[in-house]
């Protein structure tokens, strides 16, 4: 499991300046939904899980 560096919040920042088509509505999630707000996140950016996890990734270093 990768180490978590940054907040959620600094990952949504850091996200929405990386792709500006997303909004904050694409970050809402209910508890225990989180993989549904990923998969939305995956269709909305054309990706695959494991791109998806890559960029989460290359956040968490820079």
């Amino acid at each position: 499991m990768m180490n978590i560096l940054r907040s959620w919040r600094e990952q949504k920042i850091l996200l929405k300046r990386r792709f500006p088509i997303l909004s904050d509505e694409d970050f809402l999630f209910e508890e225990g939904k989180k993989e549904t707000m990923l998969q939305k996140l995956q269709a909305k950016l054309g990706i695959t899980e494991p791109e998806l996890e890559m960029i989460f990734a290359e956040i968490q270093r820079s």
